[in-house]
């Protein structure tokens, strides 16, 4: 784990296939695909908005499979098909008024990279390429779609609440 005490993250971002998901794609004989996302994982995104902290979803993949999740989390910063995840972060920020550094990072694949090696604090699921785990600042402990996502949230908040001096059950 990294020394970064995460207290002035503002924007917490992550991908989707094999972070919110295990990256499976699962297709049906009608040739539809599903994808399996953890409750957990929902739960923790929620108790970062909780806390202030915005949230954004950012995925290469154009799938509205991924707009319903949002949607149901009330996520409404949502970039589907995003190829150049840097250039799109760093436009994000520049609307938020946000220095990357404010930004918390979950990836798992090559794609991911550029914007890990640039944010505050970048996060590698468990099962991430070696690259990203190499160039992650902090590795977590779940493999992706199995609770990372929420691993990482609590990071985040359990580091905000010892700087802030609160108890667990107070908001940050």
């Amino acid at each position: 784990m990294t020394d970064k005490t995460a207290f002035d993250i503002r924007l917490f971002v992550t991908d989707v296939d094999g972070t919110l998901t295990d990256g499976g794609m699962y297709y049906t004989a009608q040739g539809e695909y599903m994808k399996l996302f953890n409750t957990r994982d929902g739960m923790g995104l929620s108790m970062l908005r909780e806390a202030g902290i915005e949230i954004a979803i950012m995925t290469s993949e154009d799938s509205e499979i991924v707009s319903r999740r949002a949607e149901k989390l009330g996520i409404t910063r949502v970039y589907l098909g995003v190829r150049d995840k840097l250039t799109r972060m760093t436009a994000l920020c520049q609307e938020l008024d946000l220095p990357l550094t404010s930004v918390a990072y979950v990836g798992d694949d090559v794609n991911d990279l550029d914007v890990i090696r640039n944010v505050g604090l970048g996060f590698a699921v468990a099962d991430a390429d070696s690259r990203v785990l190499q160039a992650a600042d902090v590795m977590l402990s779940k493999r992706g779609g199995k609770g990372a996502v929420r691993e990482a949230a609590e990071w985040v908040l359990e580091r905000a609440r010892h700087r802030l001096g609160l108890a667990e059950t107070e908001g940050v």
